[in-house]
């Protein structure tokens, strides 16, 4: 096809669909072929090589690269292969076509530029036979030497780049270098070098490496192809190179960790009428180690609550719910009291329910007790780490509220927030209160102390929704938000220097959702992941540079509503699992567990189990925190009684290392050195007296002969 004949152009549609439209140049009053990709909001980035028709589209925060063969016959973009990489992409460069491995059958090959590294992706076309050079693969393309000069096209040249072959034993020696760039004396553009012994470094250096990550796609006019991402031979490698660790940097401890959703008869399906559409602000559900509670579409505030030791089919009849009176606006467990659950509702209320021991048996219409004192919608509600009884509001009326739930009265008011906040969290030990809103400020507060906040910083830029945890024993903050393009990052605080900003940002990707974040304490891993999204991303956070340290991520079929996880104690430590959650899909709620690869698994391994805060138990009550008294919850191990420490297990002996049969002959006779030497050839030549395999071949008939 004609590079002049038709134009690419990609963009979104009326319905913010990414599309791709084919245009012919001599009629430009209408797209030639419009072809939809998906909802995703990142830039698409286009790289059309046109020697070969293969298109490219990226999209900027995205992990998936598109390809299609673009032809002037009808359908005009036909997608030979899509390659999914680890990375969101930056930015996107095809390299030229003198650099590709065409003994491997590599037709383009393009760059991925990632937060962290710079990612080769390789097209392959598979053929029997890579020995040879496949000529209609690779036809001759254009060259690396300047038709004219500028003042040639200023006046009036039109003269085209001459195209070259792209066989080994045919490549061009002829070089160019720009007067500008040298700096020195007149170019001779027809320099011809002359050294025998030189050869294209990006031929002598190919590799033809191909990631065993491959994606094979399905036929195509074109060639079947696969992309592989991974080292390729575009890029020739020094003597002094260091290696990938150095150049990366530290890596995780939890690097190769595993998410995977436990077997069918632990889940709870058919799960009606659920509320999909709670605010931002909201996590969608909240559970315990004993039960879950799931806010019902149905009119009057309705809440479903699932005891989790009776998994299984729920029947098709209504379940006995709590009925809120309103709609839900946040909900959270008692980490004290399992069956105390606080709802805060939309008329500015907020409610307390007491689940009968085993579960609902009936619906509850009356709340043990109702909080007055917000003006306006609550946003969300959190339970003190360390007091019983104590729990914090927020509110659309721009203050924060703490609540004696012994006495059901207002104890504290905070004031200072000039919009909405979108996410508040206690302080490990309970003395500090953290909140980011919609003004772009993260605030930090001693509520005993003062109602005014003790320090500000700047936050997430934009205004779509923030989340923000407490990590690595309390000094730090992570905030999770938005940038002013809409890509979702994550930023860690020092939580004593918040007007200095950030000290970390790190961008994941492009997707409308609030990341989630969970941190726990014990691996200092966090999770992070959006309500409607698929994936849940997992970093290890550390106080020193680079503050994040990518882990494996888990990645569901189907977007999850929710999800939340469960305390430490609901983890199988037999099989290494340091962290459990409850996912929320659109009809069921599926435990995952997240756990890491080890080969003695039946040692505790005490590396990944220090011990852990009981934080099912107070360490102080309401009435004396209120006083200025702080308290600090005792630990305790998970080991079971009959489970050996790793650190205490006994050292097994090294394995025996190789020694070369030399060792072994130079420790015997001259003779035995013979004998066995003969024996050694008899038994290679095998015995004489055995009949040749021709001996048993029968033969036919003489007058078959004729």
């Amino acid at each position: 096809m004609g590079s002049s004949d038709f134009l690419i152009s990609v963009g979104f549609s009326q319905m913010r669909e990414r599309e791709v439209k084919l245009w012919d140049t001599r009629r430009l009053s209408g797209a030639t072929l419009t072809m939809a990709l998906d909802t995703s909001p990142g830039v698409t980035i286009p790289l059309y090589d046109a020697d070969t028709g293969l298109l490219v589209l990226a999209g900027k925060g995205e992990n998936l690269l598109y390809c299609f063969e673009v032809s002037p016959t009808q359908p005009a973009l036909t997608q030979v292969t899509q390659c999914r990489t680890e990375g969101s992409t930056r930015g996107l460069a095809a390299v030229p076509r003198l650099a590709l491995d065409v003994m491997a059958c590599e037709v383009l090959r393009v760059l991925q530029l990632t937060d962290t590294a710079l990612v080769p992706v390789s097209y392959l076309v598979p053929r029997k036979s890579v020995q040879e050079f496949h000529e209609d693969l690779f036809p001759d393309c254009t060259g690396m030497l300047p038709a004219t000069d500028a003042q040639g096209w200023w006046a009036g040249d039109s003269q085209q780049v001459g195209r070259v072959s792209l066989h080994p034993a045919r490549r061009p020696t002829e070089t160019f270098t720009s007067p500008i760039i040298a700096g020195t004396g007149p170019t001779d553009t027809g320099h011809t070098d002359t050294d025998t012994g030189h050869t294209d470094p990006d031929q002598s250096e190919a590799s033809g490496y191909s990631s065993p990550s491959s994606l094979a796609s399905p036929g195509s006019a074109a060639t079947s192809l696969s992309a592989s991402t991974g080292p390729s031979s575009g890029f020739a490698s020094s003597p002094s190179q260091k290696s990938l660790q150095s150049i990366l940097g530290p890596s995780s401890r939890f690097r190769h960790a595993q998410g995977r959703v436990l077997h069918r008869d632990q889940h709870l399906t058919n799960l009606r009428g659920l509320s999909l559409t709670t605010p931002g602000e909201c996590d969608g559900f909240c559970a315990n180690q004993q039960r879950a509670a799931l806010p019902l579409l149905s009119a009057g505030g309705q809440i479903a609550v699932l005891e989790l030791s009776k998994p299984g089919r729920l029947p098709d009849v209504a379940v006995p719910t709590i009925q809120n009176s309103t709609a839900v606006a946040d909900l959270t467990w008692d980490p004290f009291d399992p069956r105390r659950l606080a709802v805060a509702g939309e008329d500015a209320k907020i409610r307390l329910w007491r689940i009968p021991e085993g579960g609902l048996q009936e619906t509850l219409q009356e709340p043990e007790a109702v909080l007055r004192g917000h003006t306006e919608k609550i946003y969300s509600i959190r339970f003190h780490p360390m007091a019983s009884d104590l729990l914090v509001s927020s509110s659309y009326d721009m203050t924060v509220r703490i609540w004696e739930l012994s006495a059901g009265r207002e104890v504290l008011c905070l004031q200072g927030h000039t919009d909405q906040i979108f996410s508040m969290a206690w302080s490990p030990d309970g003395k500090k209160l953290a909140t980011v809103s919609k003004d772009g400020r993260i605030r930090l507060y001693e509520p005993r102390r003062s109602s005014q906040p003790q320090q500000e910083g700047p936050g997430p830029e934009g205004g779509r929704g923030a989340r923000l945890v407490w990590v690595c024993g309390g000094d730090y903050l992570l905030v999770s938000g938005f940038d002013s393009r809409s890509e979702r990052r994550i930023l860690l605080y020092r939580a004593q220097a918040l007007p200095e900003g950030p000290l970390a940002v790190l961008g994941l990707d492009v997707a409308p959702s609030t990341l989630l974040p969970f941190y726990d304490e014990d691996t200092s891993v966090v999770f992070l992941t959006g309500k409607g999204d698929t994936r849940v991303f997992l970093y290890e956070v550390t106080p020193e540079p680079p503050y994040f340290l990518e882990c494996n991520s888990f990645t569901s079929n189907e977007p999850h509503k929710g999800f939340v996880f469960l305390p430490k104690t609901a983890c199988d430590v037999r099989e290494v699992e340091f962290a459990r959650a409850l996912r929320l899909g659109q009809s069921t709620l599926e435990p995952v567990a997240f756990h890491v690869p080890r080969v003695k698994k039946e040692y505790f391994q005490d590396d990944v189990y220090p011990p852990t805060r009981v934080r099912w138990e107070p360490a102080l009550g309401a009435e004396a925190w209120l006083d200025g008294q702080d308290g600090q919850q005792r630990r305790a191990s998970l080991r079971p009684a009959d489970m050996v420490p790793v650190s205490e297990a006994p050292k097994e002996a090294p394995a025996r290392k190789f020694v070369p049969a030399s060792v072994y002959l130079e420790e015997k006779t001259d003779e035995q050195k013979k004998e066995e030497l003969l024996s050694a050839m008899v038994a290679r030549l095998g015995n004489r007296d055995d009949p040749l395999p021709q001996d048993s071949f029968e033969g036919v008939d003489e007058d078959e002969w004729d």
